[in-house]
């Protein structure tokens, strides 16, 4: 049985991605609402960020192979973290329980995977200058796509939990995980 068509109106977040051209008055961390974040929001912190390596510069590191990532800043109201990617690094799928984000590219290129019913996973590459974001309810896995891929990743409220799936006998399960764990395949669910 083949699968029907994707419709024009599948919500895939990261084929929404745009750049961040103008970085006047962009919302950065001295700027702050002290309140959470939407989504555009959310958006306008990763990519502004994003834009501005001297902010991260000193923390990428890519000498272990595996995906490196670092807390830029934690408060009441928000989290924003660092990630350096190469091809083998895979987060598994997984979702950020009850936070928003956004993901902002700031060099090479990530793959965000939706999970898709009865078709293979939507894959869609995000290139240096493109950010996006979604609401808690999205689900995905992201993997790099090229050597020395670099990307800021912002979430409000901050993360606590988040869950990881896999698919054990046909069945979709969801383990909780904190925050701090670091993401990796469950499984090998496509």
């Amino acid at each position: 049985m083949t699968a029907p068509p994707l419709s024009a109106d599948v919500c895939v977040p990261a084929r929404s991605a745009h750049r961040l051209v103008n970085l006047t008055g962009c919302l950065s961390l001295d700027s702050l609402p002290g309140r959470d974040l939407d989504r555009r929001e959310l958006a306008e912190l990763a990519g502004g960020m994003a834009a501005q390596p001297q902010l991260w510069d000193e923390q990428v590191d890519f000498a272990s192979g595996e995906r490196h990532y670092v807390s830029l800043h934690r408060d009441a109201h928000v989290d924003v973290w660092l990630l350096c990617w190469n091809p083998q690094n895979d987060t598994g799928w997984h979702d950020h329980d009850v936070s928003s984000g956004a993901v902002a590219v700031a060099s090479g290129t990530l793959v965000e995977h939706n999970l898709a019913v009865d078709r293979p996973s939507l894959a869609t590459d995000v290139t240096a200058g493109s950010v996006y974001s979604f609401g808690p309810d999205h689900i995905h896995r992201l993997t790099g796509l090229e050597p020395g891929s670099v990307s800021v990743h912002a979430y409000s409220p901050p993360l606590w939990r988040m869950g990881q799936y896999s698919l054990k006998d046909g069945v979709l399960r969801r383990l909780s995980v904190s925050y701090a764990d670091e993401l990796r395949p469950l499984d090998d669910m496509v």
